[in-house]
């Protein structure tokens, strides 16, 4: 390999490097561009599907509901501990 690039005039690999510069430049700023494209246009559908979805309930009409409440109580806390060992035991 060494010796096809020795045999080459300066002149053409100069150029060959070059031509290689401008296809880089060229495909990632193309890629950069779709992407950024990309990123728009998704903003904008979520804006159009956020304006199309249905009213849902709000938080005043669900605060007059009852929401259950979950306490964890100190014996719980434990029995987890347990399950988490016994898994961690029965991996190993």
């Amino acid at each position: 390999m060494a010796t096809l690039l020795t045999n080459l005039p300066k002149e053409t690999l100069v150029a060959q490097l070059q031509d290689g510069g401008i296809l880089l430049i060229l495909g990632m700023g193309t890629v950069f561009i779709f992407l950024v494209i990309l990123i728009y246009a998704t903003k904008l559908m979520s804006k159009i599907c956020m304006k199309m979805q249905p009213n849902t309930p709000t938080a005043t009409t669900r605060s007059n509901q009852t929401a259950p409440k979950a306490t964890v109580k100190k014996s719980d806390d434990a029995a987890v501990a347990a399950a988490i060992a016994a898994a961690y035991d029965k991996e190993n």
